[in-house]
């Protein structure tokens, strides 16, 4: 198995394993910055399997900014019929890709 680690930012979860790259909400950091998550939900070597209550004490997980990106525009869209009721409101996520450098 390889080693991996659940942490939580921007009220999200993720499964990380070193390498992987993903998006995660915005980060207040510039691009190539280096950032230091540690709220690790929990963390595995590949053989033992650490869980945090809530958090692994003494876990973190050091986050490569590789560059910010707005995400899919979604539509909400209301309407009540006969009545001539219609609201539209769109909504792009800011975003953060970042690549996972090491599991501590």
């Amino acid at each position: 198995m390889e080693a991996y680690a659940v942490l939580k930012t921007g009220g999200k979860q993720y499964r990380v394993t070193p390498g992987a790259t993903f998006e995660i909400e915005r980060l207040d950091a510039e691009a190539g910055q280096d950032v230091e998550m540690n709220e690790v939900m929990a963390l595995s070597d590949g053989t033992e399997l650490k869980i945090g209550m809530p958090y692994v004490e003494g876990a973190k997980v050091v986050l490569s900014v590789v560059g910010h990106k707005r995400g899919k525009k979604v539509v909400s869209f209301k309407k009540k019929r006969r009545k001539g009721y219609t609201r539209k409101l769109g909504h792009r996520q800011e975003l953060t890709v970042v690549s996972v450098k090491s599991i501590v």
